[in-house]
């Protein structure tokens, strides 16, 4: 099976298209897959959680397997942090006990209230960014409005809740990423810190997506700078504008003709298309068996057009869905 498959970061997608045969300069074989391989298997993880590197990392190394780590960062010392872009916070919070979040108001509000500081306040914007994409837009009003409520009485607090993105014990250098980077492995943007971009105004949605971008060309060069995973997966119609100019690939969204994409939250099969190309999300999540892991990698197999990007978060228990080394080094192998 190995010989089958080609292995590769988002970064080295290439078909080869160079039908052109010319007489004594020997023969052009057109493939499918580089090698001619049966199909191609992305290894990706998200948030730069510390136990990617620490743990899954090394057993990739072991087996020649690269990956695409998409880091936030906003967590590595050195970088542009994250910061609300825009008037003053308490102008902004004086007019909400006057004015309800409406379609006028809400991308600077939801802005803001993330750096409104309290870890709670932090999850207003989450879940006011969740209610929106999902389509339920005065809801997402309502929890803001409630949320700038709780900020103009102080009664929004700090807590102790595990932000799986943002673990305090995530404490990789940028010396650390350009030395995994020698390694093969392709290190890429997941912003500056993991906000829900749909919900951003355009200044802080810009800043969020550039920032990163620039810190990592600086720190690894423009190489690193080719693609990106917009947090939460989102395919947000006004988010993926912005993003595909400052990006050439986003693990979202890469609009070909030839490329059928099926994310993670499709349920639609990969035999089923007729695209010449399938690009097919899954997500190793914690419950997520090593049978059916198996299974995704059977039906790369059984066609010759599948490109199957496996997306995993948390690993031995620290970050979101986590799966164990255990686990990675069964199925990697």
């Amino acid at each position: 099976m190995k010989n089958r498959i080609a292995f590769f970061g988002i970064v080295l997608f290439f078909l080869s298209c160079n039908t052109k045969m010319e007489e004594n300069v020997g023969h052009t074989f057109i493939t499918k897959w580089p090698g001619d391989k049966q199909s191609a298997i992305s290894i990706t993880y998200d948030d730069g959680i510390i136990n990617q590197l620490t743990v899954a990392r090394p057993i990739m190394n072991k087996l020649g397997l690269p990956g695409t780590f998409y880091i936030i960062t906003g967590k590595v010392n050195g970088s542009g942090k994250g910061q609300f872009i825009g008037r003053p916070a308490d102008e902004i919070i004086k007019e909400t006990a006057s004015s309800k979040t409406n379609q006028d108001n809400f991308f600077e509000r939801a802005s803001l209230i993330a750096y409104t500081g309290t870890s709670e306040a932090v999850e207003y914007h989450s879940n006011a960014g969740s209610l929106f994409e999902s389509g339920k837009i005065t809801e997402a009003y309502e929890l803001i409005d409630e949320g700038y409520e709780q900020i103009r009485n102080g009664y929004l607090k700090n807590t102790d809740d595990v932000v799986f993105h943002n673990n305090a014990v995530d404490t990789t250098t940028w010396a650390d990423y350009k030395r995994f980077a020698a390694e093969g492995h392709e290190i890429a943007s997941h912003t500056v810190t993991h906000a829900r971009l749909a919900i951003l105004d355009e200044d802080n949605l810009l800043y969020e997506l550039e920032q990163s971008k620039a810190d990592i060309q600086h720190f690894l060069g423009e190489k690193y700078t080719f693609s990106a995973e917009c947090p939460y997966g989102t395919e947000n119609e006004r988010v993926m504008e912005y993003a595909q100019k400052i990006y050439p690939a986003l693990r979202n969204r890469m609009p070909e003709s030839y490329l059928d994409e099926l994310n993670r939250s499709s349920k639609r099969q990969p035999g089923e298309s007729e695209k010449e190309y399938v690009q097919w999300q899954r997500g190793p999540l914690t419950n997520v068996s090593m049978e059916v892991m198996k299974s995704w990698v059977d039906t790369c197999m059984a066609h010759d057009n599948i490109w199957l990007v496996l997306v995993f978060h948390g690993i031995d228990g620290i970050g979101w869905e986590s799966k164990t080394g255990e686990e990675l080094e069964e199925y990697f192998n």
